[in-house]
């Protein structure tokens, strides 16, 4: 289990960490756009806090209970349904749009709210052309019958 937690934070800092917080980074530091007045940071900042925890308690499910990582080379051998993945399929990049919507929000960055727009066709793109069909063929019914209860990015309380 150590070294399945060891990948998953070399691939956070790698592909996360460069996609919500080097790329926003560097498109602030490009732009014009100013932070706000310090007091409206609190908002922002715990927006941004709560993206990072979501996409933190879902790395850990995949390393703990899905026997994986978040890395598409060494995905999890189990479908992992619980946790955040009762409310949405696709939590882990719900939380990474959090955090770059916090900095959006926060420096003012139309670059960085375009750069989000970006982001989120990318990850839609990405679940449906590639993680979608291969959890259908890894998983088969087990993950048609998740599909059919949980959405993909709406968050849904599950029934009790």
């Amino acid at each position: 289990m150590i070294w399945r937690l060891i990948k998953t934070a070399i691939f956070t800092l790698v592909a996360p960490g460069t996609v919500a917080l080097y790329l926003p980074a560097m498109l602030r530091e490009r732009s014009a756009d100013q932070a706000i007045h310090s007091f409206y940071l609190y908002p922002w900042l715990a927006l941004f806090l709560c993206g990072a925890a979501i996409y933190l308690w879902c790395a850990w499910d995949f390393a703990v209970k899905g026997l994986g990582t978040p890395a598409p080379i060494d995905a999890p051998r189990v479908l992992v349904v619980q946790g955040l993945y009762r409310f949405t399929r696709n939590p882990m990049y719900l939380g990474v749009a959090t955090m770059i919507r916090a900095q959006a929000g926060y420096y003012r960055s139309r670059s960085v709210a375009v750069y989000l727009l970006f982001v989120v066709l990318a990850f839609h793109t990405f679940v449906r052309l590639y993680e979608e069909p291969t959890l259908r063929g890894l998983f088969g019914e087990q993950y048609e019958t998740y599909c059919q209860t949980v959405p993909r990015w709406l968050v849904r309380l599950p029934h009790q």
